[in-house]
């Protein structure tokens, strides 16, 4: 058994979250794409932990994958989606690949739809998916990207009614340090030093933010439906 899947849980803001429960005793199993960044994550975390660490190699936009997952699980505690892929998706909709558009909600739609379908009956606490503030403050630059993140709110409305008393919720984080940036090819200090002089908390965020965030809506049993946004304020500057 284990107590919690992180799907992302390989780098950023999903290793920060397994970093913390399997320190609480938790047992995890982390789920992403690479093989090879599920070991060194494993051989990262596993050393210095309570809790117990396992991997799942899986891609959630593929049903087949998403369907093989959670027939390996009996029961789990809570669910955590934090997988990403922005390569590509950045730029005028005119200039985006509409293979890219549609990998795009695939798997951050499609793929979150999914999870709902094949983790029903088999999760005992709550399924948290992760969206993002371009869903809130779209730039023109991410029309697509904004729109799937956008999505996820009413996918969790939904998922929070027909899976009761299962609960749902989406973390909406602003601009976090995290690998991520590296597919976007753009000045990242730059950009942060920029974007901190206009928040209110005047940083960007860590992945250990998040993580908080994550565990605070898998603790707090009487918060579902719910859209969490942790971004410094971005939405209000």
């Amino acid at each position: 058994m284990t107590n919690a899947i992180i799907i992302g849980g390989g780098s950023g803001m999903g290793f920060a979250l397994a970093r913390n429960l399997l320190a609480e005793g938790m047992d995890v199993t982390i789920v992403g794409r690479s093989a090879s960044r599920l070991a060194a994550a494993r051989a990262e975390l596993e050393p210095a932990e309570r809790g117990e660490i396992s991997t799942f190699e899986a891609d959630l936009a593929r049903e087949e994958d998403v369907a093989e997952l959670f027939a390996q699980v009996e029961r789990v505690d809570h669910v955590a989606v934090t997988a990403a892929d922005a390569s590509g998706v950045y730029g005028r909709t005119a200039d985006v690949a509409t293979a890219i558009a549609r990998s795009v909600v695939d798997t951050k739609l499609l793929g979150a739809w999914l999870i709902g379908k094949h983790a029903a009956g088999k999760v005992t606490g709550s399924i948290t998916f992760t969206s993002g503030i371009n869903a809130y403050r779209p730039n023109g630059s991410n029309t697509i990207m904004a729109a799937a993140n956008g999505a996820l709110a009413s996918l969790a409305y939904g998922l929070a009614i027909e899976l009761a008393p299962m609960r749902v919720n989406v973390i909406s984080p602003g601009w976090v340090d995290t690998p991520i940036w590296s597919q976007l090819g753009m000045d990242k200090q730059a950009a942060f030093a920029e974007l901190a002089e206009r928040l209110p908390v005047r940083r960007v965020g860590t992945p250990d933010d998040i993580a908080q965030a994550f565990l605070s809506l898998m603790r707090n049993g009487f918060i579902t439906g719910t859209v969490v946004h942790v971004d410094g304020g971005h939405r209000i500057t």
